[in-house]
């Protein structure tokens, strides 16, 4: 027998419309009145859509008691909502506000999670908007026992469970932005030397390495099995501070009839173009046995530095702070390896460069890796809160009014 079967223990379960439950509204009374917004305000302006919080605001009229009287919020064009309890003002009309009827026959946060469950379905096609208001008066199956004093027991322990479960995801998720500032403070100290003790020479000097261009090939020339290759793109999306595999690859055709250019084991692949300005220059240490394709966009950084401890260093604010006067604005933004290559680096010596990699291995696998650091737990917890959810608000559906 499952949870819920023991949870319900032969209760049997009615499906109402949302209506029934919780009022749908526009939380047209509580809009800001001001575009002046600061982080030293104490009301949070929300706004529809990923955006969410838009700002603050000293506004004190029209303010939601939401610290006293929760809502779901939610936007017109996906299923996608918040839990609210806390006071805030609103920037858009096209955000919506589920409210309470009444406590005593379903609690609104068994609601809130209930509409997790919801598919993505409902707003295909004719309810692609107004999605909510379309099915607020139909059946949106909100399943809840029949005798009320049953029904708000059980939803009580089904929200104290997925609760537990929040609560747990968001205390880790706040101690990963935590090791995050942790680690950008450390990345900065570990790379401040006395410069009348360690060397400090431009990424240029031969005696340190040599930046080489990649040469041009276009996405459709990716295939999934071949010579291993470094897209730009993916150096935003997949990659970090090292590889020893890569996700794309190339027919050994195309690689010797265009004569592409290859970073060998030990290189650091730096990427030199791109939508934003702060993601140029981002390096990563090749450490594949074979040899990497790279991309027109990037430059293979030939190096006698331990590769990793350039990789980092990429990813300093001490390098960006001295390439950003370098890189060319436009739809795309570029540097070349003239301004690259006059990025001054600290050159400490071999054991010192291990020592500081050494250190920042810890923080990258606690703060970035998928399979040992804080994300994973993250990404397992969630999974777990998912699993756990889907089996709690699974209910018999042999009895749902058409």
């Amino acid at each position: 027998m499952s949870y819920i079967e023991k949870l319900l223990n032969g209760v049997s379960v009615e499906w109402l419309p949302l209506g029934e439950y919780a009022d749908y509204q526009q939380p047209t009374r509580y809009l800001v009145e001001s575009n002046n917004y600061s982080n030293n305000f104490k009301t949070p302006v929300l706004t529809a859509g990923k955006t969410f919080i838009l700002g603050y605001t000293d506004e004190t009229n029209g303010i939601y008691k939401a610290s006293e009287n929760p809502v779901i919020i939610f936007d017109d064009f996906t299923t996608a909502n918040k839990w609210v309890d806390f006071d805030f003002k609103a920037k858009s009309s096209a955000m919506k506000m589920i409210t309470s009827i009444d406590e005593s026959k379903a609690l609104l946060k068994y609601i809130y999670y209930w509409m997790n469950t919801l598919p993505s379905g409902l707003v295909d096609g004719d309810h692609k908007r107004q999605w909510i208001s379309n099915y607020v008066n139909k059946l949106i199956p909100i399943p809840c026992p029949e005798n009320p004093k049953k029904s708000i027991e059980i939803q009580q322990k089904i929200v104290a469970i997925l609760d537990s479960f929040t609560e747990l995801t968001a205390e880790l998720t706040a101690e990963l932005i935590a090791r995050k500032t942790q680690y950008s403070y450390y990345r900065e100290k570990l790379y401040t030397f006395d410069k009348n003790k360690v060397q400090h020479l431009q990424m240029d000097d031969e005696s340190i390495g040599v930046l080489q261009r990649g040469k041009r090939f276009v996405k459709t020339d990716l295939i999934s099995e071949g010579v291993p290759v470094i897209h730009y793109g993916e150096m935003y999306t997949h990659y970090g501070t090292w590889a020893n595999k890569t996700k794309s690859f190339l027919s050994e055709e195309l690689v010797k009839n265009k004569n592409l250019r290859v970073a060998d084991k030990g290189d650091v692949v730096i990427v030199a173009a791109g939508e934003t300005i702060e993601d140029i220059g981002m390096g990563t240490a090749w450490l594949g046995d074979e040899g990497v394709v790279v991309h027109d966009a990037c430059f293979s950084y030939k190096t006698t530095l331990n590769p990793k401890f350039v990789a980092y260093f990429t990813r300093t604010k001490q390098f960006h702070d001295q390439i950003k006067k370098h890189i060319s604005s436009g739809k795309i933004s570029a540097i070349n390896a003239k301004g690259l290559g006059k990025a001054i680096i600290p050159v400490p010596s071999k054991e010192e460069q291990d020592r500081v990699v050494a250190i920042l291995d810890k923080f990258d696998i606690l703060t970035n890796s998928i399979s040992e650091g804080l994300p994973k737990e993250i990404k397992l917890r969630k999974k777990q809160y998912e699993y756990y959810r889907d089996l709690l608000l699974t209910f018999p559906q042999d009895n749902i009014v058409e």
